[in-house]
């Protein structure tokens, strides 16, 4: 894959991965919020996805704070390995852009309520298929990431549920935290203050 660079050359200074099942049949499920993030977050910024290797991905830039200031670029990236391969495609994604760029995962957890966010610096996959198979292509390095409460599977398989549609009852929460997390993203990526993002995310609704 080639590097992504604006028309001036720069490259990008941090990368951030939403997870989720490429096709048609997998939009709006439940796994895929972390696709709805970074898709949300391509919005605001008014950019849109290509085909680059192994990964979607959109290019923009956060503008400088003050006239004339550079600005920060940045990737946005949907791997298209399909959830448990993820790490393959951000492998790839890391080795053209520089193994120590600054990374943000964003991804689905079926053990936080529908709605709530959670970002920590690193720790264990936590059962997220896609997010263990990124620490197993991706070691030796912090992983911060920011998991999207989806919700209790109950008595259904999680496999199952995870993809599943958000019921009509629960698609205005589900679209309320996608933005809140699209929001919170954009300012780490203007600021690349990893406390102060944790801090907005963990915070009570």
């Amino acid at each position: 894959m080639v590097v992504e660079r604006s028309a001036d050359g720069d490259a990008p200074t941090a990368v951030v991965v939403g997870l989720g099942n490429p096709g048609p049949e997998y939009v709006g499920t439940r796994h895929n919020v972390g696709f709805d993030v970074v898709e949300r977050l391509a919005a605001l910024r008014g950019r849109s996805f290509h085909l680059r290797g192994r990964s979607r991905v959109a290019r923009g830039d956060v503008p400088g704070a003050a006239p004339g200031e550079d600005g920060l670029p940045f990737l946005l990236a949907e791997p298209q390995t399909f959830m448990n391969n993820s790490g393959r495609a951000v492998r790839d994604l890391l080795a053209d852009l520089g193994a120590r760029i600054p990374l943000l995962v964003v991804c689905d957890d079926f053990h936080l309520p529908l709605g709530r966010l959670r970002c920590r610096r690193s720790g264990s996959a936590g059962g997220q298929k896609g997010l263990a198979s990124i620490l197993d292509h991706v070691q030796g390095r912090e992983i911060p990431r920011l998991r999207v409460g989806i919700g209790d599977p109950g008595r259904a398989p999680a496999e199952d549920f995870v993809l599943r549609p958000f019921k009509r009852s629960e698609q205005e929460a589900a679209a309320a935290s996608v933005d809140r997390a699209a929001g919170a993203i954009d300012d780490w990526l203007a600021h690349r203050d990893l406390d102060r993002l944790i801090e907005v995310c963990n915070a009570p609704i």
